[in-house]
């Protein structure tokens, strides 16, 4: 975009992916006002780009997204989120929100928790408001007091919390391609393409086939959850060793 090329990041990387060494390739905070059917196929369709969409929606009602200067409401982020699970219906998605902006209201804060139900989010980051130097909501009307924001930021961790351990028992039977980040033994933990680094969950491997090892890419099949983590049994006869 800083380049002058809005669709420079769909012929960046099918480029990126082809260099050596590389194992897997991931986007990070794609603004929702910027995906284009373009960008969303080339992150499902590139061999070597992660299934995985960490979308900045901030909140969900439109007043609240008004006041942000931001795009979107919940409709429209649901329907970017129908078109990104049509392209690869196996995606992983994550997005953080602000609750306790000034000027939102407890109708707002309820979009915001319909809005996280129906969006089926693997990860999600709720963080309380807090006035920043410098930014335009410094002064605007309707500011929230600590307590208030406090109550209302616990309220929606909780929901996040519950539904980001369903989405994960939801993916119990599905394939996955766990990039190792660490084994002991015949065990690892990794991502696949639908957790991010540091921030989500990860994935625990049993039954790893006969040297495996740190970087390797390993097929297996989700058996299990544990809050936001999955667990996974490799498949015996599959591993893409790096390098």
């Amino acid at each position: 975009k800083d380049l002058g090329d809005l669709r420079l990041l769909e012929s960046l990387l099918p480029g990126l992916t082809a260099l050596e060494g590389v194992r897997r390739v991931r986007v990070s905070y794609l603004q929702p006002a910027e995906m284009r059917p373009t960008l969303v196929e080339t992150i499902a369709s590139t061999p070597g780009v992660a299934q995985y969409f960490d979308l900045s929606f901030q909140h969900a009602a439109g007043p609240v997204l008004r006041r942000m200067r931001r795009f979107g409401d919940a409709e429209r982020f649901l329907s970017l989120l129908h078109d990104v699970r049509a392209a690869s219906p196996m995606a992983g998605v994550r997005s953080n929100f602000i609750v306790g902006f000034p000027g939102e209201t407890e109708q707002d804060v309820q979009t915001l928790c319909d809005f996280l139900v129906d969006a089926r989010l693997d990860a999600i980051g709720v963080f309380g408001y807090s006035d920043e130097d410098g930014t335009e909501a410094v002064g605007l009307e309707g500011h929230h007091d600590g307590a208030e924001i406090a109550a209302r930021t616990a309220a929606v961790v909780g929901l996040a919390e519950a539904l980001t351990a369903q989405r994960a028992e939801d993916r119990v039977g599905e394939p996955v391609e766990v990039l190792l980040d660490s084994v002991v033994g015949d065990s690892a933990e990794g991502r696949p393409d639908c957790q991010g680094p540091d921030v989500d969950g990860s994935t625990h491997v049993f039954s790893l086939p006969p040297g495996a090892a740190v970087g390797d890419v390993v097929s297996a099949q989700v058996t299990g959850s544990s809050g936001v983590d999955l667990i996974a049994s490799a498949n015996p006869y599959y591993v893409d060793a790096h390098g």
